[in-house]
């Protein structure tokens, strides 16, 4: 390039191209991405072949040629072959494929397409053709529910559903096959009821939950039946969690626990068939979003409502308290002492037998797990109870006696006690529980299984899975 500046004012410049400067390439020339390449899904060991020639176009004669890199680095199981993408891929996961197209001028253009990989032999999940009934309309709370003389008052008074996110029959079903579906965890192997098994009363026996590459959760996995009755409307132990929507999407994000993002959540719903149409369904549209799946979640959390046991069968249609001759007297005397002497219904409030707040019920004289703050945390409701296997935040008890000689006798004082569990003075209270009195309070607790909710098909796993 040659600055000239002959016959022109001092400080004027001329640029001429020095004789054979390539001129640049017209705009026109360029190679063009002419259709965007959709999101794909693949199985693990089954060939995956998908034709990316008709995404490019050429402008100058000679066509075109391609080359491709990979996200995760070291991706083996594709490659980019005469225009098609092809492989065997070998473990679940994303694969993110930058696809560069070169024309015989070397002019490039470039655009990515996500491969999803799924593990080999996932079902897709069988649901009725008519719609489960979720809704309050078509599966109300029970009268014995919203009795405002049951101790702690109306169940329904401390209803946490947003106006924003009321439970349809809709968007439970599809919250009912995302709760199931292993397709939410990295590797295809974890579902949310995974750890919140219907059978163990929507929790687990094992006293830390096992993630995706077998790994343990941190704490025990709670119990999810009547979360909808918890007025602070906070979820996780620690109640970190402020709306049961934020809580439904941790666990899919948790290193541990399903190991997810959000964007790959997304994706991998986008790609499966059988979620538009639920979507759809829930919500109006077939778009997959985040927050939808944490609305869908919400919702069909919140239908798991537990009134099919021997204690609301004590309650005939209006009555406004249950018919004790239908419990036996060791269970009379339980709920007496649960209500009266043994002070349970102070925390464990209404006829759904949930928390009233977070608690340090004094497990330790040094607090270890902070939780909600100075070692408090949220109990979830009692129904179900004698199922779980495991019981307190850290499961350190495995039996329903335990926890109640627990609070006969082992009450820990420490700085941060709660006002209801200190006697006179602020020494720890400890109710000194005779054995027929634990006894029978165990026996009561028992008395809250709902065989129903175990066999109800809303709550079932959609997913069929062959015999072993």
């Amino acid at each position: 390039m040659r600055l000239l500046r002959r016959g022109l004012p001092y400080g004027s410049l001329i640029l001429i191209a020095c004789q054979g400067a390539a001129p640049a390439a017209p705009v026109d020339d360029l190679p063009r991405v002419t259709g965007q390449l959709a999101p794909q899904a693949a199985v693990v060991g089954t060939p995956f072949d998908l034709d990316i020639r008709s995404s490019f176009t050429a402008v100058k004669p000679g066509g075109l040629s391609y080359s491709a890199s990979f996200t995760p680095a070291g991706t083996t199981c594709l490659s980019l072959q005469n225009g098609h993408l092809v492989g065997t891929p070998d473990a679940p996961g994303l694969i993110t494929t930058r696809i560069v197209a070169m024309d015989a001028g070397g002019d490039t253009v470039s655009q990515s397409v996500s491969v999803v990989v799924f593990a080999a032999g996932l079902p897709s999940p069988v649901l009725p053709e008519a719609l489960l009934g979720y809704s309050d309309a078509r599966a109300p709370i029970p009268q014995h529910y919203l009795l405002a003389n049951a101790p702690g008052g109306s169940a329904l008074v401390l209803s946490n559903m947003p106006a924003t996110n009321p439970t349809t029959d809709a968007g439970a079903t599809l919250g009912r096959v995302l709760f199931y579906d292993t397709r939410l965890s990295a590797n295809d192997r974890i579902a949310c009821a995974s750890c919140h098994v219907r059978q163990w009363g929507f929790s687990d026996t094992a006293q830390f939950s096992t993630g995706f590459l077998g790994g343990k959760t941190g704490r025990h996995a709670s119990a999810l039946a009547n979360a909808r009755f918890y007025l602070r409307g906070r979820f996780f132990w620690d109640e970190r969690a402020a709306t049961l929507e934020d809580q439904t999407l941790q666990p899919i994000q948790n290193p541990v626990e399903m190991g997810l993002t959000l964007d790959q959540l997304v994706l991998k719903l986008q790609v499966t068939s059988y979620y538009a149409p639920l979507f759809q369904a829930a919500f109006g549209t077939g778009e997959v979003t985040s927050e939808r799946v944490s609305r869908a979640l919400a919702q069909y959390v919140r239908s798991i409502v537990s009134y099919g046991s021997r204690f609301d069968a004590a309650f005939p249609p209006g009555a406004q308290a249950p018919n004790l001759a239908l419990l036996t007297p060791d269970e009379v005397q339980g709920l007496n002492l649960f209500n009266g002497l043994g002070r349970c219904a102070q925390c464990h409030a209404t006829n759904a037998h949930v928390s009233d707040d977070v608690h340090n019920t004094g497990l330790d004289a040094t607090v270890t797990d902070v939780g909600a703050g100075n070692g408090r945390f949220k109990a979830p409701s009692l129904r179900n109870v004698a199922l779980r296997g495991r019981f307190m935040h850290d499961g350190r008890f495995t039996a329903l006696a335990e926890v109640v000689d627990f609070y006969s006798s082992g009450v820990q004082a420490n700085p941060f006690l709660d006002n209801r569990l200190r006697a006179p003075g602020g020494v720890p209270l400890r109710l000194g529980l005779t054995t027929a009195q634990r006894d029978a309070i165990v026996a009561y607790l028992q008395t809250l299984t709902d065989p129903a909710l175990l066999s109800d098909p809303r709550f079932a796993d959609p997913f069929p899975h062959p015999a072993h």
